[in-house]
Formats: C-alpha cells, structure tokens, sequence
C-alpha cells in the first residue's frame, strides 16, 4: 500500500516533467517557425530575394550571396526590424565586383618666367623624381618648379610614355608655353619669340613626334617690326606680280591680295603682317596704288613707309598717265607722299648702257664682272664680297670706266648685299634698273630685298626681283645639307653596326632600328647623291668577298627603299677587302672591316660657259691695247 502511493506522485510527476518538454519543443517550433516565416516576408518585400533565412532558437541565420555590401547591410536592416537584431546572425557573402576601369591619366604642364607648375594624375609606375629633377633642370636655379601630381595604382596606358616624353623634351625650346599631356596625345600651346622661331620649332616639333603621339600646336609670335614699311607692285612682260607686300592687319592684307589679284596677279600671293605702318589706311591706299599701275596696263608702284614711287612705262600715254597721278594724288590719304615718273626714250650710247653683274654659284663661289667707276670703288666691292662670302671664294674681273652715274658705287654694293640673301643667283646693275634672279631658302627674301634697295638707293629707283623659294634650302624647316646628312648618319650608327646574317646579304633582326632611323634622316635629307659602300674582312676568296659586299650594300639600299627614301640619287658598291680599317690578323679587326658606310658623291661644279664668252666680249669691247693685264681667272667654285 506504502508503494503505491509513491508510485502515483511519481508517475504524476514523470507525466507533468513529458507534458512539459512537448510544450517547449512545439513552441520552440512556433517560435522559430514564425520567426524564420517573418524575416523571410520582409525580405522579400524589401526585393532581398537573394537572402534565405534559417533559424536555431531564437537566433536567426542570413545566408546568401549579396550582390553587393549595400545589399548585405540593407538585408542585415530588414531583419533587425522584425526581430531583436541580436539575434540575427550574418552569414552571408559579397559578390565579387568587375574590375574598376582605369582612371585617365593626364598632365597639365604650365612654365612661364616664374617657374613650372605641374598638375595631374600619373600612374604610381611613373618615376616622379626624375621627372622632377627634368623640370627643375629646365627652369634653373632662380625659378620654381611646382609638384601638384597625384598618383595611382594602376599601369601606364599605351602611349603614356612616349608622349610625357615628347612632352619634356618639346617644353625645352618653350619658355611661355602650356602643355597638355594624355595616353597617346599631346597639346602645345605657346608663344615664339619671333615667326622664324615659330617656323623652325614647329618643324623640329613633328620631326621628333613619335608614331604613337598625336600632337596638336598652337603656336604663335609676336608680330615684327618692318621698317620700311614696304609694298612693291609691278606689271611687266612677265606679267602682274607682287615683289614685297606688307600689312598691318588681316583686313588690309586681305584688301591688298583682291586688289592685286583683280591687277592680274595669279597664283599664291602673301602679305607679311607686322607693326610700323605710317597709315591705319596703308590696305586703301595699296589698293588704290595697285589699281592705278594696273588701269596704266604696266609699270611699278612702291610704298616705302609714306613715300610712293609710281613708275609708268616708257611709252604710256601722257593723258592716261595724268589722269591715273591726278587720281591717286586726290585719293591717297594724306599722309602719304607720291612721285610719279613717266620716262621718256633714252639716247642710244655708243657702247650700250653701262652694266654690273655678280653671279653666286650652288658651290659659293662668287664673280664680279663689268664696269665700275675707279679703282676705290672696285677695292671697295672687292672687300665687301670676301667679307660677305669667304675671301677664297670671290674672283674679281671688273673693269674701271670713267663716266658712270655718281650713285654707281652705292648701286654696286647695294645689288652685292641683295646677293648676300640667296643660295645661288645674280644680280645685274645698270643706271635705270636693278635685277636680282636666284634661290633661297628664306621665303621672305623678296620683300627683304625690296626693303634693302628701297632704304639703301630710295623709293624713286626701279629694280626687278625674281626669286625663286626652295624649301630644301629654308635652314627653319631643319633639313640638313647632304654634308650633314652624311655625318648625321655616322652619328646615328655611333657604336652600333649594320649586321648580317652570317656568310648572307640578308640584314639580321638587329639592323631595323638603325635602319628605321637612317631611313627617317634621309626622307628629311631629299634626293642627294649618295654611295652606299659594302665592306668585308680578308677572309675567303677576293671575287666572293666583293659579290658578298656588293649584295650587302644593295640589301641596304633596297630597305631604304622599302621604307619610302628616295634612292634615285643613290649608287652602291662593293669593296670586298679592298680598303680595311683594322688589322684582319685579329677577329676584333675583322670585325670592324665588315662593315657598311655612306659616302657623299662629289660632283665638279659646271664651267660657267656664257659667262666666259661675256668676259671674253667685254674685253674685246673695251680693249684698246693698253688695258692692264689681269691673272687668269679661275674656273667658278674653286674657292682660289
């Protein structure tokens, strides 16, 4: 009986203890149930599709791969709002991203009297110091060089490089200048100190641009001063041309160019713009000047500063020409000056008008022929060319004549300095008329000249100016003599070799950036005459080694040519072991017997035929048997 009234309270006990732990577990399902059932909905109301929820108790598990951290917080918020953020366990992952694009990397580089000052985003790989050091070598010790570049971790892009480079070495020859620098571009803009610096920095500038760079310039100069102010229209059997033109505006250089080519003026005409004009209405009264000489049907007209020189031709009718002078003598503006002349036939002389002529020869060489007034006067052209030309290139066989006009000295020396301005030429003097023919390379040289006779003989003087531009002769563009171009081509190969395959005429892998570059100094250099020698060492049969040099040479040739230099000029031979220049008993000297060189052609200057018959004439014209004796005269160039 005792037992069993234990076992019931037991029992009940056992029973309540079951009862119990049922309840726990399906409320612990409840919970978590309506836990994981609650988080999910908001989730999915929120657009947090991706996250998935688990629950253990009371915790509350997120997993998942979030598309990025914002969505992981954003999810990681939602479930906070449902349920204590406590409990909310965080197990998910972030979606790796794309790669992050590259930044533009760029330069702005300004340099002015005060310093450099360098701004942008360059790449960590940049060696910023030496680029530094570079800037504050350029500006020197008195100015400052400003570091405002900011760096990032990524690599150069294609052209950086190349361009930064190009970028320095151009700010060298820019003291006032603004450069930009991107991948593959460059932007330059500054300020010359004169329009030949322009022109010759502009050339040397896309001469050294690489292939990789494109370059955008804006270059400009200070205007100069031309004094005299100078314009010389002239109509003749040639036809209308215009010999020197000056402007101080676009508008008035505009104005003169459509009066001048409604005068008859055909092809390119240019107008040099530049301060010192005597009238802000110099384009009106060129344009009227012009006119005037064209209604004339021929003559000159010439502005030197205000004073004009109108020159009719000899034969025009006097009414015409009244009517012209009185025209432009009421329409000029007042500031300017007008000396108008109608010559009359002159009287025929007995030995014809007295004449002086100077030729210039390709070579230098320089001869002054015909008549001059006195011995002083011929000493005094005499010095004046050797001091112009070189005292070994001036041969003298002109003669002394009495009777010449009182200004033949100043016309002499005049026409001399006129010669001064070309390459090749001549200039002949006699009383009414100046004449200059040639080359040059300066594109400004007629008006140069016209501004020279016009302040050394005055604005009432007549000259002809025929000269002939030639760019390969402009020292601005930077195109070397075929002297230079032959020693820049030692320099270019310097220590390095133009190499073969052995025992072959077929140039190795190694010759290509040295022919790259002899390539792109000869396309500058144009079509000059030029061997190109093939040597050998003393190995092997002498006819092998001269078909092997030979072939060589013409390996050489044929890749210039296959790079666009034109050959046309050019000659190969093939020396064989003919001409060593080390001893062939060692392999350092074999070596450097096989070998490829560039040589200059030399050509012999022409003998100058017409003018031998001419000196010839003049003697004979002038010969009275009791003329002094003169040394023979050497042939033209010789430099004697």
């Amino acid at each position: 009986m005792r037992l069993s009234r234990l076992l019931i309270p037991i029992a009940a006990l056992l029973a309540a203890a079951l009862l119990c732990v049922v309840a726990a577990f399906f409320s612990v399902r409840l919970v978590e149930d309506n836990s994981r059932d609650s988080v999910a909905s908001a989730l999915t109301r929120d657009g947090q599709d991706w996250a998935e929820v688990d629950v253990n108790g009371l915790q509350v598990f997120l997993i998942g791969t979030a598309p990025d951290e914002a969505a992981r917080f954003r999810a990681m918020t939602v479930a906070g709002s449902v349920v204590d953020s406590a409990r909310v366990i965080d197990q998910m992952l972030v979606a790796e991203g794309d790669d992050l694009a590259p930044p533009r990397f760029s330069m702005e580089i300004l340099r002015n009297d005060a310093g450099i000052s360098v701004i942008g985003l360059v790449p960590s790989s940049s060696d910023r110091d030496r680029l530094m050091a570079g800037f504050a070598d350029m500006a020197g010790e008195t100015a400052q060089v400003s570091d405002l570049l900011e760096e990032a971790e990524f690599p150069a892009p294609d052209g950086w490089r190349d361009a930064v480079t190009f970028a320095q070495r151009a700010l060298r020859d820019l003291p006032r200048s603004k450069v930009s620098v991107a991948a593959g571009q460059v932007h330059i803009k500054a300020m010359t100190e004169s329009e030949e610096d322009r022109r010759r920095i502009e050339a040397d500038l896309r001469r050294r641009l690489p292939e990789a760079v494109a370059l955008t310039l804006d270059l400009s100069a200070p205007r100069p001063v031309i004094s005299p102010f100078t314009l010389r229209f002239v109509i003749d059997e040639g036809g209308a041309r215009l010999d020197a033109c000056s402007a101080d505006t676009e508008e008035a250089r505009d104005q003169i160019l459509a009066a001048a080519k409604k005068a008859g003026v055909s092809g390119e005409a240019t107008c040099r713009l530049g301060l010192g004009v005597p009238s802000s209405r110099w384009g009106e009264a060129a344009a009227r000047g012009i006119a005037g000489v064209a209604e004339l049907g021929g003559g000159s007209i010439t502005f030197s500063n205000a004073d004009v020189a109108l020159l009719a031709v000899e034969g025009t009718d006097q009414g015409l020409f009244d009517r012209v002078v009185g025209e432009l003598e009421n329409g000029l503006p007042d500031v300017f000056a007008l000396h108008a002349d109608l010559p009359q036939p002159p009287e025929a002389a007995e030995q014809g008008p007295p004449e002086f002529t100077a030729t210039l020869s390709p070579e230098g060489g320089v001869q002054l022929r015909g008549r001059i007034n006195s011995d002083l006067t011929r000493q005094t052209a005499d010095s004046f060319a050797k001091a112009r030309f070189g005292s070994g290139a001036v041969y003298t066989a002109a003669r002394v004549v009495e009777g010449l006009p009182a200004n033949w000295p100043a016309r002499v020396l005049a026409g001399l300095e006129a010669l001064g301005s070309l390459a090749n030429g001549s200039v002949r003097v006699t009383p009414d008329l100046i004449e200059v023919r040639g080359t040059t390379g300066n594109s400004e040289a007629s008006a140069d000249i016209a501004a020279l006779l016009l302040d050394k003989l005055g604005d009432a003087e007549e000259f002809d100016i025929a000269v002939t531009y030639d760019e390969k002769l402009d020292p601005t563009l930077g195109i070397p003599t075929p002297e230079e171009c032959v020693a820049q081509i030692t320099g270019i190969i310097g220590d390095r070799k133009i190499s073969f395959e052995p025992g072959s005429a077929t140039l190795d892998a190694s010759a290509k950036d040295i022919m790259d570059d002899i390539a792109e100094l000869l396309q500058l250099c144009g079509d000059i005459p030029l061997e190109i020698q093939g040597h050998t060492d003393s190995q092997g049969r002498d006819e092998m080694n001269q078909q092997l040099s030979q072939s060589r040479a013409q390996s050489v040739l044929d890749a210039l040519r296959n790079r666009r230099v034109l050959v046309a000029g050019y000659t190969v031979t093939g020396y064989g072991e003919t001409q060593p220049i080390a001893d062939n008993g060692t392999e350092e000297g074999r070596e450097s017997n096989r070998r490829i060189e560039f040589k200059l052609i030399e050509t012999e200057p022409a003998v100058d035929e017409t003018d031998a018959v001419e000196e010839t004439e003049a003697d004979a014209e002038d010969g009275d048997g009791a003329a002094e004796a003169e040394p023979d005269a050497p042939e033209e160039g010789t430099g004697e």
